[in-house]
C-alpha cells in the first residue's frame, strides 16, 4: 500500500523553470555519481575554500565510521564568511530579520562577520577552547545563528537546544555535553506570549556543575535574575575592548581539519535518553551547500526563507550554513505562523518580496484550516519555488500549496532527510517531474533501496524499510560519547547499509514514497497500512483539516485503527460527519482501512518541528507511560 493516496497526476516544470535551473539534468549528475563517487563529490567539494587539500575523498577502512576529505584543512565559517569579505558580497544583506512584535533587523555579510568576530573573541575571553562544548537555548533571534557561527569559528562545538524545551530536556542535554558555557535570552515571543528562556535555564543549571559561565540576550527585557559571577549580559559583553578587537582576518578563523567536529544536536528516540549526532565541518560543508545549490536553484538575487527554527537540523543545515555557504539572502521570522492573524507569513513573503519559500506540511495544513482568502489578499508573484521538510505531505495539502500559494507555477521541492544524515537525501530538483505526495528520486550520490524484514529488496509498488547503501558527505559521524549505539541504532538492522529508521515504497517509475517511521505502521487482519495515508484520506476531505491515526489492540482484527480528527473553520463534530469520514476512507483506500473509531479533537500532540506524537495518542489510549516528551509542544 502506498504511504499516501498515490496520485496519476504528473506536475511538470515549466520551460521557465528548465531553462534557469542551476542543474540542467538529473540523469546525468546521478549516472556521474554511480560511475565515479569519489570523482563526483571531490567536484562539488572544489567550490569551496579549503586552507590545505584533502589527501583522500572517501575513507571507508573502519566502517560504519567513515571520513571524508581526509587531511583536508578548513572552516565552514571561512566559506560561509571570511571568503565573501573579499568580494562584491560584503555589502550585500546576508539575514533580514523580522521579530513577533515587527522588530526588523539587517545584517550585510561585512555586519554579520563584525558581530561573529566579537563574539568569538568574547568566547575566547572566557576560556572556550577548541573542541569545547557551548549549549545554545535562545528565541528565534540573529543572535542564535551568530553564536553558532562564533562556535564554529574558534573550533568549538556547539549543541543548540530548541527555545522552548523543558528544564529536563535542557539539563539532560547540558549535562551529556558537559558545556561550561551557556548562552540563553531573558526570553522569547511567540504567539504574543513571553517563552521564559532565563528562568527554565536557571532551573535547568541547579544541577549542572559543568556550567562555569551564562550570557544573556535582552530581547523581552523582562526581569530576569542574574546570578553574580556566572551571568553575563550579551550588550556588556559586546562592548568590551576584547570584543571590539576583532579585525575579521583568516588568523581569527581557527584551521580545522575536514573531520573535525562542527556541531553535536540532540535528536530523541522513543524511550531512553536522546542521541547527539554529530556532524563534522568538511563533508557538513560540500553536502549542505551542494544540495542547497541544486535542489532550491539560489540566485544571487534571490531571497531564501527557510521557515524552520535554527534548533533543528533543517535550520543548522539551510537557515545557518547553507545560505551563507552560497552567499544567499537569508529571511529569519522569531514567531507563530497565525499571529497575530493567519496572514503574517503571507504578508511578509509580499514584504519582502520571498524568492523561495521552504516550510513543514504542518504548517501548510494548519494554514489550510484558515481558508484561501488570506493568502489571496497578498502578492505572492516573488516566488518561484516551493519546498516541503519534516514529513511525508499529503496530496491535499500539496496541491493547495502549489495551487493557492504558488499559484500553479512554482515547483515544490518535497525533501526527506533526517538530523542525522545532515542534507537532503532524497528530494525533486527543479527540472524533475513531480508526482504529489513523493519525494521522488534519491539525490544524486545517493543510492535508496526499500528491504524487506530479510534485507532483500522487495518489487515496486511493495512496502518495505528504507535504507541507503553509500555514504554521503554530511553523514553523522557518531553519536556523542556512544559509538556502540551509534553502530547498532543504525548500521545493525541491515548489515553493511545504514537503516533509516522509515520506511517506504517505490512505484513503478522509480518515484520513493516515504510512509513514516517503522513503528507507524498499522497491521489490521494482515494488511499493513501506514498512518500517513490514514491520515491522508481523512485530510482529502473538505471538512478535516489535520488528522492522527493510531493502531489500538483489536481481539479479532489484531489491531484496530484509531483516528483523531481536527476539521476545518465553519464544520462542527457530530454522529452524521464522523459516519461520513469512516465511509470515506473505506471509499479511498478500501473497506480494511475503514476506522473503527474517529474522535475529534480541537489540537494534536506535535513535537516542536511539527511531527505528530502518534506514541503519546497511543500511550495515553492504553494508559501506558508516554516515554520521554521533552519534544512535545505545550
Amino acid at each position: 500500500m502506498s504511504s499516501v493516496r498515490e496520485s496519476a497526476e504528473l506536475f511538470a516544470p515549466s520551460p521557465d523553470v528548465v531553462a534557469q535551473a542551476n542543474v540542467t539534468s538529473y540523469e546525468e549528475l546521478a549516472r556521474w555519481a554511480e560511475r565515479d563517487l569519489e570523482g563526483f563529490w571531490a567536484a562539488q567539494a572544489e567550490q569551496f575554500v579549503w586552507l590545505q587539500k584533502w589527501d583522500r575523498v572517501l575513507d571507508d577502512s573502519n566502517k560504519p565510521f567513515y571520513k571524508w576529505f581526509v587531511g583536508g584543512k578548513t572552516n565552514i565559517v571561512h566559506n560561509c564568511l571570511d571568503r565573501h569579505l573579499t568580494t562584491w558580497r560584503r555589502n550585500k544583506l546576508a539575514l533580514i530579520w523580522e521579530g513577533e512584535d515587527g522588530d526588523l533587523r539587517t545584517f550585510s555579510y561585512h555586519a554579520l562577520n563584525r558581530e561573529v568576530c566579537k563574539f568569538a573573541n568574547v568566547l575566547r575571553s572566557m576560556g572556550v577552547t577548541r573542541g569545547d562544548r557551548v549549549t545554545i537555548y535562545m528565541g528565534r533571534v540573529p543572535e542564535l545563528p551568530i553564536a553558532m557561527l562564533a562556535c564554529a569559528k574558534i573550533g568549538a562545538v556547539h549543541s543548540v537546544v530548541y527555545g522552548g524545551f523543558s528544564v529536563e530536556a535542557l539539563h539532560g542535554r547540558i549535562e551529556d555535553s558537559q558545556s561550561n558555557v551557556c548562552i540563553t535570552c531573558d526570553g522569547g515571543y511567540m504567539n504574543g506570549k513571553i517563552v521564559e528562556l532565563k528562568k527554565i535555564m536557571d532551573e535547568a543549571l541547579k544541577r549542572s556543575p559543568t556550567v562555569e559561565h551564562v550570557i544573556v540576550l535582552r530581547r523581552t527585557g523582562q526581569d530576569v535574575a542574574m546570578e553574580a559571577g556566572r551571568d553575563y549580559w550579551w550588550h556588556d559583553l559586546m562592548a568590551l575592548p576584547i570584543a571590539r578587537s576583532a579585525t575579521g582576518n583568516r588568523s581569527d578563523t581557527a584551521v580545522m581539519d575536514a573531520e573535525d567536529p562542527l556541531y553535536m544536536l540532540y535528536t530523541s528516540g522513543t524511550t531512553g535518553k536522546p542521541k547527539a549526532i554529530l556532524h563534522t565541518h568538511g563533508g557538513y560543508m560540500v553536502g549542505i551547500g551542494t544540495t542547497l545549490r541544486w535542489v532550491f536553484d539560489l540566485k544571487e538575487e534571490d531571497r531564501w526563507w527557510c521557515a524552520a527554527d535554527p534548533g533543528w537540523v533543517t535550520g543548522h543545515s539551510y537557515i545557518v550554513y547553507g545560505p551563507l555557504l552560497l552567499g544567499a539572502t537569508s529571511f529569519m521570522y522569531e514567531g507563530a505562523p497565525t499571529y497575530p492573524y493567519p496572514n503574517r507569513w503571507w504578508s511578509m513573503v509580499e514584504k519582502y518580496g520571498i524568492n523561495v519559500l521552504y516550510c513543514a506540511p504542518t504548517a501548510i495544513r494548519g494554514l489550510m484550516r484558515f481558508g484561501e482568502a488570506w493568502p489571496n489578499r497578498h502578492d505572492l508573484s516573488s516566488l518561484r519555488l516551493l519546498g516541503s521538510v519534516g514529513e511525508p505531505i499529503n496530496p491535499e495539502a500539496w496541491r493547495w500549496y502549489h495551487r493557492v500559494i504558488g499559484k500553479e507555477r512554482c515547483p515544490i521541492m518535497d525533501t526527506w532527510w533526517q538530523t542525522e544524515t545532515g542534507m537532503f537525501m532524497i528530494t525533486p530538483l527543479p527540472v524533475t517531474n513531480l508526482k504529489p505526495g513523493s519525494a521522488t528520486y534519491p539525490f544524486p550520490g545517493v543510492e535508496a533501496e526499500v528491504y524487506d524484514e530479510h534485507g532483500k529488496p522487495v518489487a515496486a509498488g511493495e512496502e518495505g524499510y528504507l535504507v541507503l547503501k553509500r555514504p554521503w558527505p554530511a553523514m553523522l559521524r557518531t553519536i556523542y560519547k556512544d559509538p556502540d549505539r551509534y553502530v547498532s541504532q543504525y548500521w545493525s538492522r541491515f548489515p553493511g547499509v545504514y537503516f533509516t529508521g522509515d520506511s517506504a515504497r517505490r512505484d513503478s517509475d522509480g518515484y520513493f514514497w516515504i510512509i513514516g517511521r517503522v513503528d507507524d505502521v498499522i497491521k489490521v487482519s494482515g494488511y499493513r497500512l501506514g498512518t500517513a495515508e490514514i491520515e491522508s484520506a481523512l485530510v482529502s476531505h473538505p471538512a478535516v483539516a489535520e488528522a492522527a491515526a493510531i493502531g489500538l489492540p483489536h481481539e479479532v482484527k489484531g489491531n484496530a485503527i484509531h483516528t483523531y480528527v481536527i476539521l476545518r473553520a465553519g464544520h462542527e463534530p457530530s454522529e452524521g460527519l464522523m459516519e461520513m469520514l469512516r465511509q470515506h476512507v473505506a471509499h479511498e483506500l478500501g473497506p480494511i482501512a475503514r476506522p473503527e473509531k474517529i474522535t475529534f479533537v480541537p489540537a494534536l500532540p506535535k513535537t516542536r518541528s511539527g511531527k505528530i506524537m502518534r506514541r503519546v495518542l497511543r500511550a495515553r489510549a492504553l494508559g501506558l507511560a508516554e516515554g520521554d516528551l521533552t519534544t512535545l509542544e505545550e
